[in-house]
């Protein structure tokens, strides 16, 4: 039987209060509604790839999931929920906006 080897450096800690990392607390996933969300087109650090990047999502990572796979199938491309980024492959920013406000985050707006 293998070990299990603790790499967060921490021993043992005596605060009561005390959560590891991986013991947050999910986010509780606004209305759509009330997200105010940026859309905006980004070619830094991917290479010269060009990507949609949507910011402001505030919710849990299954939920962000959830959005960027109902976009890419609207634009019919890839994309990603990562480091808290929702990345949709390409200039889409338009059909984008346009499916966030036909599906009700009506704050959303292009940068």
């Amino acid at each position: 039987m293998k070990k299990k080897i603790n790499t967060s450096g921490i021993v043992y800690s005596t605060n009561p209060d005390f959560r590891l990392e991986d013991e947050e607390q999910a986010l509780e996933t606004l209305a759509p509604e009330k997200q105010l969300l940026t859309v905006k087109m980004e070619t830094k650090h991917r290479a010269g790839k060009t990507v949609t990047l949507i910011e402001g999502f505030i919710g849990s990572q299954p939920d962000k999931e959830e959005l960027v796979k109902k976009l890419k199938n609207h634009c019919g491309t890839g994309g990603a929920a990562k480091d808290g980024e929702l990345l949709v492959q390409g200039d889409h920013r338009e059909k984008v906006l346009q499916w966030l406000f036909k599906n009700g985050y009506t704050r959303s707006r292009k940068k």
